[in-house]
């Protein structure tokens, strides 16, 4: 369409529908852009990378009901709330200088017209779920970096920095605790590649994103939505290079948290 203020190279996002009560899904994955707004980032390639989840959408792959969004963060946050989603300023990204020059309103609007779509498709997804299942669970995968002062700067504690951390702060903990308590000794048991991977809970994060927080305001006796954050262990923070290995295993780990966390949101009623 000329002239259209959405268009870009890259589609919006993958939605795949299929069996099962839990949907997996990756906003932070995308890196594209949209071509009005391509030549107005200060942020280079590499500065936007760094502070994306690539791989995530990779990881979630096997998983029958799966939303990946292919639209950068410093475009569009969908893990804020419409009204803080385009950042604008620095202290809103970790001090980054995104923009060459301040977007107009018009620019801004458009961005935000993108999550008021993807957030139109989350809630037709979870209202379809939720007909179709007494509860369900969003699984939503992210990534964080550890390795914040330099790649070759000594990262960040474990105590502090866990291979993975679940956030539950939006969810009615006590609700869904016949979920997430076993899930959390699924992970801590999982063999991940010959090893156990360190598991914590609000440590790293606490999940505060939007994303979870629409889930449960929208189906609040339904949807148990869980923030997964991956440690960035499986690729080089500073230069984007993969792990192939790791990749394959958090694929693996994935596909069994589907099956587990279907098996036990459909455990008891909520």
């Amino acid at each position: 369409m000329p002239n259209d203020p959405l268009a870009s190279p890259a589609p919006w996002w993958t939605l795949a529908r299929g069996d099962g009560p839990v949907l997996a899904t990756a906003i932070h994955d995308g890196h594209a852009v949209r071509t009005a707004l391509a030549d107005r980032f200060a942020l280079d390639d590499a500065g936007r990378l760094r502070e994306e989840d690539p791989f995530t959408g990779d990881a979630i792959h096997d998983a029958p009901n799966r939303f990946v969004a292919h639209r950068s963060r410093f475009e569009v946050d969908l893990n804020r709330p419409l009204d803080t989603a385009v950042y604008q300023s620095p202290d809103q990204c970790w001090g980054l200088e995104v923009w060459r020059s301040a977007l107009t309103p018009a620019e801004v609007e458009a961005s935000r017209d993108y999550h008021r779509r993807a957030y139109a498709e989350l809630g037709r997804v979870t209202d379809q779920m939720a007909e179709d299942f007494p509860a369900f669970v969003v699984l939503d995968v992210h990534s964080y970096n550890h390795r914040r002062d330099g790649a070759d700067a000594a990262p960040t504690p474990v105590e502090k920095a866990p291979d993975i951390n679940i956030g539950t702060f939006s969810m009615p903990r006590e609700r869904w605790a016949h979920v997430v308590d076993p899930y959390l000794s699924f992970l801590s048991d999982y063999d991940f590649n010959g090893r156990r991977l360190s598991v914590a809970e609000n440590l790293a994060f606490q999940g505060k994103g939007e994303w979870s927080r629409f889930v449960h305001d929208r189906h609040p006796k339904q949807g148990c939505a869980i923030a997964f954050e991956f440690k960035k262990f499986f690729m080089d923070e500073w230069t984007g290079a993969p792990d192939p290995a790791e990749l394959d295993a958090m694929r693996r780990l994935m596909r069994d948290s589907v099956a587990v966390l279907g098996d036990l949101i459909q455990s008891r009623d909520p």
